[in-house]
């Protein structure tokens, strides 16, 4: 009886070890590096990642919207513009703030969603995109000074020529403001082509003879989102699909070279 009571008191003090160990590591927090990281703790991250987002569109938004009647008349310079009611002076800017503030928090949030997924990406994934978030931020800003220098004002006076021909034209701030967000922020996105196309190679999906294969088939997928989001009018569209066609090319010939060193590495290392 003596030899079974210690065995007993032995399997009780291990059941009592064993539930402390298991809540200290339920009450223990687990970082997304661990690979026993539970769904609640990704949600919590997540909630982290969107707080900070909100916190970072809430300050460019309030800079914009305290701003507007300075830097806006910059953007105008030349055009007359109407508001048809003193509401829609607000409106205006409400929509203005709200549409640059997103445009302005998207590198802050892409950084932290990348923060996020880091823990679960490969060591080349994390390297690939460390080592070109630079271009892809400098592309992002072509993109928009193409769309604001070049497509932009052709297409803006080519439409308000060709109205003037019948009508008199009166252009609202708001609609004037959405026109200029419409021929520049898509093309902030286009001019990410290079860094997708250069990525999708990285991780083997995609080579020089699939994209010279598929040539025909990009560019009728480039004519087609031209027309969503251009002018409908033909000098518009080439204007615009003219510098995606150069940067499918461009994304060709840079693969073409990656290959050409990876097969000097390969030949390389076999001798």
């Amino acid at each position: 009886m003596g030899e079974e009571d210690k065995n007993e008191r032995k399997q009780t003090l291990q059941q009592i070890t064993d539930e402390g160990i298991s809540n200290t590591k339920r009450r223990r927090r687990v970082t997304p590096d661990e690979p026993d990281a539970t769904l609640v703790e990704h949600l919590d991250d997540l909630r982290s990642v969107l707080i900070k987002s909100i916190v970072v569109f809430v300050i460019f938004f309030t800079l914009i919207f305290l701003t507007i009647q300075f830097w806006f008349p910059y953007l105008t310079k030349g055009h007359d513009l109407i508001v048809r009611g003193p509401f829609e002076v607000i409106r205006f800017y409400l929509r203005t703030a709200g549409s640059l503030g997103i445009g302005l928090s998207l590198p802050f949030i892409c950084y932290y969603l990348w923060q996020f997924m880091r823990p679960g990406l490969v060591d080349q994934e994390t390297k690939f995109i460390k080592s070109y978030f630079p271009i892809m931020m400098g592309l992002f800003l072509l993109g928009i000074a193409f769309g604001y220098f070049v497509v932009h004002p052709v297409s803006y006076y080519f439409l308000i020529q060709m109205g003037q021909q019948n009508f008199d034209v009166l252009v609202t701030a708001d609609e004037y403001m959405s026109f200029l967000l419409m021929t520049t922020m898509p093309f902030a996105l286009i001019f990410q082509l290079p860094v997708i196309v250069l990525f999708l190679h990285h991780i083997e999906l995609l080579d020089s003879d699939i994209m010279k294969n598929v040539r025909l088939y990009v560019y009728f997928a480039l004519l087609v989102i031209t027309a969503l989001i251009a002018p409908p009018d033909f000098f518009t569209h080439m204007i615009t699909v003219s510098p995606m066609i150069v940067l499918y090319e461009i994304s060709i010939y840079i693969v073409k070279i990656k290959e050409r060193r990876q097969k000097r590495r390969e030949a390389q290392m076999e001798q």
